[in-house]
């Protein structure tokens, strides 16, 4: 596995509070990692603010996230931590600053209505530098918030010409994470493995017990008691790739199918924020098709 690291120079504490690093590690498990890694903060006089650690038994990683303040050069403790760490160690320095992101979506207007309004209000650690679908439908709806949408229609193209204009309008934008906000188009092989881990999705949880047309109509022909939606990361294989996050609302016998499509609406909304969150903060790390996440 190769190694990475990201490391941006230190700036000025703004706001009166010093701006902080955050440290994340994995390697294959060995005894002595928690003590090696915090004695490199030590000798750097680091203060730790925050330290997560987990070891997958299964697959024998350790993972460890660590957040600390007070080190002028906190790119020399990635560089001594990576020497005492095991060869096929991932480091990554980073600064929580904000991503940059681009939302695609069809029709459905919630899940990206909840976002931009999140934006808006500063309470997404990322900015959002564009959306695009594959239908016009939402394009003034986006520009009431002053970003730019871009319609990329199907119509004549390939899937494969049509991925590709829209892989061109993301990467002129530098985008870091493609947010999948109610898109509901299959995306290729090639796609995906463009921007790998980096794609965000959210559909409702009945898959696959309720694929395909009307989920929701089918969940009440079932008299299902939960209603929920799932958040992950976007793979090959559909609607299977790594979960983020889950949640649930509880439903009775007196709802409707309307009734369950609309508490279907808020609960996408509510999982998709809290994953982007987890992901924007760097606090997800992949371990195979699972997640360890630090919350």
């Amino acid at each position: 596995m190769d190694r990475e690291v990201a490391v941006e120079p230190a700036s000025e504490s703004t706001g009166g509070a010093e701006r902080s690093s955050v440290l994340l590690v994995e390697c294959a498990d060995r005894a002595g990692l928690v003590h090696a890694i915090t004695g490199v903060l030590l000798r750097h006089g680091a203060n730790v603010v925050g330290n997560q650690e987990f070891v997958d038994p299964g697959a024998r990683r350790f993972f460890m996230r660590t957040e600390f303040v007070g080190v002028s050069d906190p790119g020399s403790v990635e560089r001594e931590a990576r020497s005492l760490l095991p060869g096929d160690a991932i480091v990554r320095l980073i600064r929580p600053e904000p991503k940059r992101i681009v939302i695609l979506a069809t029709r459905e207007h919630h899940c990206l209505a909840d976002l931009l309004v999140r934006h808006s209000f500063g309470e997404l650690n990322a900015r959002i530098v564009g959306v695009a679908s594959n239908h016009d439908v939402l394009a003034p709806f986006v520009a009431r918030f002053g970003l730019p949408f871009e319609h990329v229609p199907t119509a004549d193209l390939s899937r494969e010409e049509h991925e590709s204009r829209l892989a061109h309008w993301i990467d002129a934008r530098k985008a870091d994470y493609v947010v999948l906000a109610k898109y509901m188009r299959v995306l290729g092989p090639a796609f995906v493995a463009r921007y790998p881990s980096r794609i965000v999705n959210i559909h409702h949880s009945f898959l696959p017990a309720f694929a395909g047309a009307r989920p929701y109509q089918q969940a009440f022909a079932r008299g299902v008691k939960v209603i929920g939606a799932t958040a992950h990361f976007v793979t090959d294989a559909l609607d299977a790739g790594p979960i983020i996050v889950q949640q649930v609302v509880p439903v009775d016998h007196t709802r409707s199918a309307e009734d369950l499509a609309r508490a279907g609406r808020d609960v996408e909304q509510f999982a998709l924020a809290q994953a982007l969150r987890l992901v924007l903060e760097d606090r997800v790390f992949l371990c195979g098709n699972r997640t360890v996440i630090f919350d």
